[in-house]
C-alpha cells in the first residue's frame, strides 16, 4: 500500500511530466500559421499546491480541494526574455482570476508562477475579472485591460442572470504588483477594450467595442477607437468605429480587438475576433486586418473571411465553437507567437512571422459581401492559375 508521501511524489511526478511534455508543430499547414500538437495550458496545469491539500492530516485521502475548470484568454508578453501569459484561470466556482505563466520558448513548458495575481478592486468591486490584454505603454507602463462584470442592479427581482461589463484597468512595473485605476468611464457597456501602445496627439488611444448590452452588441457598430486624455481617469467621450459589422459575415453579431496590434513598416496588424449565429449558436472565428501608421483608423487591408477557426477538439469543451485570443508576441527576428484559447476550456498556440502575417493581409481578397462577388473573385484566381499552369 502506498503511504501518503509516496501518493503526494506521484501527484507530483505526473504533474512535472504534464509541464515538461514536448510540444511539436503540426505538419498540416494554410502556408500562413502553423499550429502545435498539445494545448500549452489545460485545467491539468495549473499548480498541485493550488488543487491539494498536502498535509495528510487535513487531506487523509489526497482529494482536491480547489478545483480549476479551464485556462483560457490570456494576455501576452515577453519579459526578461521569458514569455509570459496572464492567464484567465476559471475555478470550479466559476469566478475567474489572473495567474501568470512562464515559458522559456513559447510553445511549451509554461509553469505558473506559485501565487496567483492580486489585483486590487475599483471602487465599486466586480464579482468577476477577466480577459487581459496587455500594452508596454511608450509612457512606461505595463497597462491590463480587462473586462469587469457586475450583476445589474436594475435586473427584475430573482433575474441572476443579467450582467454589466466595464473596462478594469490597471498597471504595473513588474506583473506582481498591481495598481488598479478607475474602470473606464462610456455612454455604453465596454468589453475587448485594448490600449494602444502609443500616444496619439498626446492622448491615449483605445480600441473600444461598444455594446447596449453585456451579450448583445446591439446598436454598438464594431470596433472602436477613441482617445482618452488620462489612463488615471480614462473616459470615452467621442468614439468613431475603425472595423465595422456587416450582414453575413464572420462578424454579423459581434467582433472585438484581441491584443493591441504589432507595428510593421506596412502599418499596424490586427487580430480581432468575429462572431456570427448558426444552428449550434455563436460561432468564435480569428480574423485579421491591418491600418496605416500614420492615420491607425484607417483600415489599409482586410482579407475576407477568418484567420483561424476551431479545428478538431478545439472546437468541445465549456463554450463550444470557439476560438479568442487577446495575446500574442513579435519577437524580434520577425517570428510571432499567437496564443488562443478554444471552447473556453483551454490555451493553444500557433506561430507565424510578421512578413507572412503582411503579406496575408495586403494579397489576400476583401469580402464583396456577396455570393456573386465571392464567385467572381474565385473565377479570377482560378483564370490566372490556369494561364499560369497553360505556360509549364
Amino acid at each position: 500500500m502506498q503511504s501518503y508521501k509516496d501518493k503526494v511524489a506521484a501527484l507530483l511526478d505526473s504533474h512535472e511530466a504534464l509541464l515538461t511534455r514536448k510540444n511539436e508543430p503540426m505538419e498540416d499547414s494554410n502556408g500562413v500559421v502553423t499550429r502545435y500538437e498539445f494545448p500549452i495550458l489545460t485545467a491539468a496545469h495549473t499548480p498541485i499546491i493550488w488543487r491539494y491539500d498536502l498535509d495528510e492530516k487535513t487531506n487523509p485521502y489526497l482529494m482536491e480541494r480547489i478545483g480549476m475548470n479551464a485556462t483560457l484568454n490570456s494576455g501576452a508578453i515577453k519579459w526578461n526574455g521569458k514569455y509570459l501569459l496572464v492567464v484567465r484561470v476559471e475555478g470550479s466556482d466559476r469566478k475567474s482570476f489572473f495567474a501568470v505563466a512562464e515559458s522559456p520558448n513559447g510553445v511549451d513548458n509554461f509553469r505558473f508562477w506559485d501565487f496567483p495575481v492580486t489585483m486590487p478592486d475599483d471602487i465599486d468591486p466586480a464579482t468577476n475579472i477577466y480577459d487581459m490584454r496587455l500594452t508596454v505603454h511608450e509612457d512606461g507602463w505595463i497597462y491590463g485591460l480587462f473586462c469587469a462584470e457586475r450583476h445589474d442592479p436594475a435586473a427584475p427581482k430573482g433575474d441572476l442572470s443579467t450582467a454589466t461589463a466595464t473596462c478594469g484597468i490597471a498597471r504595473t512595473k513588474d506583473l506582481v504588483n498591481w495598481e488598479r485605476l478607475p474602470d473606464l468611464k462610456s455612454k455604453s457597456q465596454q468589453r475587448n477594450v485594448v490600449l494602444h501602445p502609443e500616444f496619439l496627439s498626446g492622448k491615449y488611444a483605445l480600441y473600444t467595442r461598444p455594446q447596449d448590452g453585456f451579450i448583445d452588441a446591439g446598436s454598438g457598430g464594431g470596433i472602436g477607437w477613441a482617445l482618452v486624455d488620462s489612463m488615471e481617469n480614462a473616459e470615452v467621450k467621442d468614439e468613431k468605429i475603425i472595423d465595422a459589422r456587416y450582414y453575413h459575415t464572420i462578424k454579423e453579431v459581434k467582433n472585438g480587438e484581441g491584443p493591441h496590434p504589432i507595428k510593421t513598416d506596412k502599418g499596424w496588424l490586427h487580430l480581432a475576433h468575429g462572431v456570427r449565429g448558426c444552428a449550434a449558436g455563436l460561432r468564435y472565428v480569428l480574423y485579421m486586418y491591418m491600418t496605416s501608421l500614420e492615420d491607425p483608423t484607417k483600415v489599409t487591408a482586410a482579407p475576407a473571411g477568418y484567420f483561424l477557426a476551431p479545428e478538431g477538439d478545439e472546437r468541445i469543451g465549456d463554450v463550444s465553437n470557439v476560438l479568442f485570443t487577446n495575446g500574442w508576441i513579435a519577437d524580434e527576428d520577425g517570428k510571432v507567437f499567437i496564443y488562443y484559447a478554444s471552447s473556453d476550456t483551454r490555451m493553444h498556440v500557433a506561430t507565424s512571422t510578421v512578413d507572412k502575417l503582411v503579406d496575408y493581409c495586403m494579397n489576400t481578397p476583401q469580402d464583396g459581401l456577396t455570393t456573386s462577388a465571392s464567385v467572381e473573385t474565385l473565377k479570377n484566381m482560378i483564370t490566372h492559375n490556369l494561364e499560369l499552369l497553360a505556360k509549364k
